[in-house]
């Protein structure tokens, strides 16, 4: 999306619209049955939604024109980047058809590394191509770049940022850390440099901390968009039940601090997005809806 087709202000949304636990939680409508009403309903109480199983399985031309078509105009799409994409392990099945039978391998898992620059191109290729009716329809707000605990602060990593960034364009990246060492005190302002020289938009985290992808809650404007995510604080941050991982609702308290917070972020960057990924049951909506009042009805900006 070009800048200037941003909307300004600050967009509130969730990090998922279709989790399991949240289509039992009772949050939807009961005639809201079908993924096109589900959207709809959803798209009806929120301007934002991050798609968070673009990093499980890459999208299609047709998922993604469904997505256009069922949300009103101004409605916006942060897409998180395929796994691959980004250095995580990805699962094998997941890769193109023929891709994955080009590449001919038994492993069930996969890296960068083992596919190739060639394969490593055209899923690059397919996957922003993929999101092409988002884009130019003025629907993508940005593509989440999260990169893992292993992508340490250094030259080496900021070439790896800056390449993914440049790869995505002319469609808009964000960038998210889970290494706590790119906004260790020592590094944060290299970091942040960096990503103001670029013109990339920070990824901004609440989550736990003290485990190996904990980074701290720095929120800062490094270009005309700022991100904000919520994880949550659930004592179970490493299980990898889902519903654990992200079983947080957050409090009164803890969202009026937040949102002063986060309308001091809104008078340095034209648009902030404030997604919620505490995603169990309805918690997330939940918080997102509260949150959303507060920043309505005013908060102060901090300082």
């Amino acid at each position: 999306m070009p800048d200037d087709d941003l909307r300004p202000g600050v967009l509130v949304g969730t990090a998922s619209w279709t989790d399991r636990s949240l289509l039992t939680s009772g949050w939807y409508p009961k005639d809201a049955t079908t993924p096109a009403a589900r959207l709809a309903y959803y798209a009806s109480r929120f301007p934002l939604v991050e798609v968070d199983a673009t990093y499980y399985n890459p999208p299609s031309l047709r998922t993604a024109e469904a997505w256009r078509d069922r949300t009103p105009p101004g409605f916006t799409f942060d897409v998180k980047a395929f796994s691959l994409l980004t250095g995580h392990p990805t699962r094998t099945r997941s890769l193109y058809k023929d891709l994955r039978e080009r590449l001919g391998t038994a492993k069930d898992t996969v890296y960068l590394r083992d596919v190739g620059p060639d394969i490593a191109e055209e899923v690059w290729g397919r996957f922003l191509g993929a999101l092409t009716p988002l884009h130019e329809a003025g629907k993508l707000g940005a593509i989440l770049l999260q990169f893992p605990p292993w992508l340490v602060p250094g030259e080496r990593g900021l070439r790896y940022v800056l390449h993914c960034v440049e790869r995505c364009r002319p469609m808009r990246a964000s960038v998210e850390f889970r290494n706590a060492g790119w906004m260790a005190p020592e590094r944060r302002d290299e970091t942040i440099g960096f990503l103001a020289e670029h013109g990339i938009p920070y990824v901004a985290v609440d989550m736990p901390q003290g485990h190996p992808s904990s980074v701290p809650p720095v929120l800062t404007a490094t270009a005309d968009l700022a991100v904000v995510r919520f994880h949550g604080h659930s004592d179970k941050w490493a299980s990898k039940v889902i519903e654990e991982r992200f079983g947080y609702l957050y409090s009164e308290q803890e969202l009026e601090k937040w949102a002063v917070d986060i309308a001091g972020l809104a008078s340095r960057a034209r648009t902030v997005h404030v997604l919620m990924n505490n995603c169990c049951a309805d918690n997330a909506q939940r918080n997102a809806a509260h949150l959303a009042s507060l920043l309505a009805a005013g908060a102060p900006a901090a300082g």
